[in-house]
């Protein structure tokens, strides 16, 4: 009962938050692409939240437990800080853009980044099921075990790709060519949190180490 309130008290969350970064700075609340936007984004993780509610609430809780202050390390804490920061630039940006009209962003671009922010979200969530240890923080638990199948047979951090492609399709889907330039700027940010945490896994993760050997990419394959 506490995650299922849980669950809903961070839906309602999400959806001021948005509402707030979104609405206020373009002026207006005649701004489809955004309400489409939030649509689009509460049905990805609502859905996958159930699910794990009802399969899997222990690795619910572990993805519900977020934030600065739920990083144990001093660079986690820095990181996150610093990714809350370019979510909230990616969105204003995107949101100013739409009520100046500084892009020109065609429908079917916005529904293809609308897709892309639902893949994205989808892959990260079913990292969460492939991989119940997988966390919104940097931790090892005691029993955890490596995992190198499903999506971790291609690359060692599949929820940070999920991430970053709904990063990508985040400005497209709100109207804003502009508001990838935000994302570009957190690309250091998540190779740092990336970096550090192997770093830790390497460390604290038996047999981690073996499996960098054999899944040579962290992010894209291919590229690094």
């Amino acid at each position: 009962m506490k995650t299922a309130v849980q669950t809903f008290a961070s839906g309602i969350f999400g959806v001021a938050f948005f509402a707030v970064l979104l609405f206020w700075p373009a002026g207006t609340l005649n701004y489809w692409q955004a309400w489409v936007f939030i649509a689009v984004f509460i049905v990805s993780t609502l859905i996958p939240s159930v699910y794990l509610a009802v399969k899997n609430p222990a690795a619910l809780r572990r993805r519900m437990k977020a934030g600065p202050a739920a990083e144990t390390r001093t660079v986690q804490k820095l990181v996150i800080t610093g990714t809350i920061i370019a979510v909230i630039a990616v969105l204003v940006i995107s949101a100013l853009d739409h009520r100046f009209g500084w892009s020109d962003v065609p429908i079917p671009i916005v529904i293809a980044g609308n897709i892309l922010v639902a893949v994205g979200l989808g892959m990260a969530q079913l990292v969460v099921i492939q991989n119940s240890y997988a966390a919104a923080t940097i931790t090892v638990e005691e029993d955890q075990k490596v995992v190198s199948t499903g999506l971790y047979s291609v690359v060692r951090h599949p929820m940070y790709v999920g991430t970053l492609i709904m990063m990508i399709g985040t400005p497209l889907a709100l109207d804003s060519y502009w508001g990838l330039l935000a994302v570009a700027l957190a690309l250091p940010v998540l190779a740092a949190r990336i970096d550090d945490e192997e770093k830790m896994l390497r460390q604290e993760l038996d047999g981690y180490d073996e499996y960098t050997h054999k899944v040579h990419y962290r992010l894209v394959p291919g590229v690094w």
